[in-house]
């Protein structure tokens, strides 16, 4: 599987732990975007989202999905955003599927 897009913290313990599981699988990844130099707050984080077919969501051990042409917004923002406002990091579209943050049952997908 590739990923089209990544947006990743360089250092943070989640996207580390995303990068392990990319190499051990040989995932490929055509574009990513620096977290810590392009942050996507509020509304440009919904509209990195918003046209996507699903949202899949790491939470804690558990993940939620949503369609976001169905779903209500501020439900997707709230977890699509961590405590500054800010787009989680890790964040990956594979096609028009988004993966926010890290589980470890998630990444099993890709490969």
């Amino acid at each position: 599987m590739n990923i089209d897009w990544a947006y990743m913290r360089k250092g943070w313990v989640s996207c580390k732990k995303a990068w392990t599981v990319f190499e051990k699988k040989s995932v490929s990844i055509k574009e990513e975007v620096d977290a810590k130099k392009q942050t996507y707050t509020g509304e440009d984080a919904w509209n990195v989202v918003a046209n996507a077919d699903k949202i899949c969501v790491a939470s804690g051990k558990k993940i939620i999905e949503f369609n976001p042409a169905t779903a209500n917004k501020e439900d997707i923002l709230k977890k699509i955003t961590g405590r500054t406002g800010n787009l989680r990091a890790p964040t990956f579209k594979s096609g028009n599927i988004f993966y926010v943050g890290y589980n470890t049952d998630m990444y099993d997908l890709f490969g």
